[in-house]
């Protein structure tokens, strides 16, 4: 369990680096609220996007992605809600992404834009 939480931490922390590099700014990581937990909301050009990161070591269970179930989904989406109305975000253009970080011999970052919508 402690090595699925350092493996998280350092995906979430490749991942921010990664966003920050191609120009997003950003808004928090690790946001939490009564619903559920957004890994990062950030900022692209003026859209507000919410990325959940998944980390692997392997390909043995599949693409990361695939984690992000209808169920996650839904999560993320309410989530994500109760932040743009805390953050009064009113006619603000909301994305959904998914970065996925495989951490093999070579570390593989694969931003999937869009990833599920409202």
């Amino acid at each position: 369990m402690i090595n699925n939480i350092i493996k998280g931490k350092s995906g979430e922390d490749l991942a921010k680096e990664y966003l920050l590099s191609n120009g997003y700014i950003i808004l928090e990581k690790n946001y939490k609220n009564k619903i559920g937990e957004i890994d990062i909301i950030a900022k692209d050009r003026d859209i507000v996007v919410f990325v959940e990161v998944k980390t692997r070591t392997n390909y043995n269970y599949g693409y990361a992605f695939e984690a992000v179930d209808f169920r996650k989904q839904k999560k993320i989406i309410n989530t994500s809600l109760v932040y743009v109305k805390y953050r009064n975000l009113i006619n603000t253009q909301l994305r959904y992404d998914i970065i996925e970080i495989y951490m093999t011999k070579n570390i593989k970052i694969n931003h999937l834009k869009d990833a599920f919508c409202l």
